[in-house]
């Protein structure tokens, strides 16, 4: 079963929904307003969550990316990418958060 929002970050939106509404707008039109298509973007932004060692945020890509379509065997391979880029402590770190959403 998918992991539900962090309890933070729910609480953040509570406090603040004003706040919370831009930053989904925010995300809304970024995704909007470029070429690619929904998968890519996914992906990309699955990439660029681990890139950063952003643990939420990659989760919260995983669960994205699997909304959309996306394979495990395709988030995986994201992961594995980083090796050459980012190094196998990174790669690792990552693989162990998607393997979080899988739970």
């Amino acid at each position: 079963m998918p992991r539900q929002i962090p309890k933070a970050v729910e609480e953040l939106w509570k406090l603040y929904p004003t706040v919370w509404k831009a930053f989904n707008e925010l995300g809304s039109r970024c995704h909007e307003a470029g070429p690619l298509d929904e998968k890519s973007r996914r992906l990309v932004k699955l990439a660029l969550s681990i890139g950063a060692g952003l643990e939420g945020a990659t989760h919260s890509a995983v669960r994205n990316s699997h909304s959309v379509g996306i394979t495990q065997e395709e988030i995986d391979h994201v992961a594995l990418l980083a090796v050459s880029t980012l190094g196998m402590p990174a790669a690792t770190r990552a693989l162990t958060w998607i393997r979080d959403e899988r739970t």
